[in-house]
């Protein structure tokens, strides 16, 4: 994740009152809110623990056995705990998977939406931090991609068709902030489509080649690395930028080469 990003997913804070405390109504007893709705549903603490650890061994185990080659009773062993207390966590390993998609495509992709669409942030900046943002997650957690890459042809329909609309939201959010800087004159006018591919796989391809651990990068230093080099391919030498953007902006670098292009035939 990003600094920017992880500041944008924190909540606003209720406003104060008068005085800056709650005055509690006479006679009356506080009362304990139900909870409801997302607050119901968000994992505790020891869950995501727990899930996380499932997450690891599965990863291990189908990288070395297959998919088919692995049950339940193998990933609960490798947790150290019986099959039924696993089915408290996961009902089957086509829902293991279903999980791993929300967590590793659904979730960043929209985040990567998010970053995408917002204007106010110079397009290089929203470039290296949706680059960051990948590469982070591949960086610290490798094996869980590598498993979702090769579970792709064994996941339910539903996690699929998921999965393919992550992917697809987060390749477009990639197009977009590249076209935009292409057209404010920040990008060299290179092909959106395939050097948003080509971000995603050096971002992607993190997940081979650094190990959570490694001595030679932190997590957060892989991803700053190959984020810097994303914006690095795309970037307008300073000579070459224009000031400003739209066709005067344009017509002014053409009168450049058309100057250049004088003094070669003059010489």
């Amino acid at each position: 994740m990003t600094e920017r990003s992880r500041d944008a997913g924190t909540g606003t804070r209720p406003e104060g009152t008068s005085g800056g405390t709650v005055k509690r109504a006479a006679g009356r007893r506080p009362t304990k809110p139900k909870a409801t709705g997302d607050t119901a549903k968000r994992p505790t603490a020891r869950r995501e623990l727990v899930e996380n650890e499932i997450f690891e061994q599965a990863s291990l185990l189908f990288a070395e056995r297959g998919f088919s080659g692995t049950n339940l009773g193998d990933i609960a062993e490798a947790m150290g705990i019986t099959r039924p207390a696993l089915y408290y966590y996961v009902k089957s390993k086509e829902d293991l998977l279903a999980k791993l998609v929300a967590q590793m495509t659904e979730g960043p992709a929209a985040e990567i939406e998010a970053l995408a669409a917002d204007e106010t942030v110079d397009p290089a900046v929203r470039l290296r931090e949706i680059a960051h943002l990948i590469a982070f997650q591949r960086a610290s957690q490798p094996k869980r991609f590598q498993l979702l890459l090769r579970s792709e042809a064994d996941l339910p329909p539903e996690a699929a068709k998921a999965h393919r609309a992550g992917m697809r939201a987060a390749m477009l959010g990639l197009m977009r902030v590249i076209e935009e800087g292409i057209i404010k004159g920040q990008f060299r006018p290179v092909d959106a489509r395939a050097t948003a591919l080509a971000v995603a796989g050096m971002c992607n391809w993190v997940a081979w080649w650094h190990h959570p651990g490694d001595h030679h990068f932190t997590d957060a230093e892989a991803a700053g690395h190959v984020a810097d080099l994303a914006v690095a391919m795309v970037m307008r030498s300073a000579d070459r930028t224009p000031e400003g953007a739209g066709p005067k902006a344009a017509l002014a670098l053409i009168r450049q080469d058309l100057d250049y292009l004088e003094r070669i035939l003059e010489a």
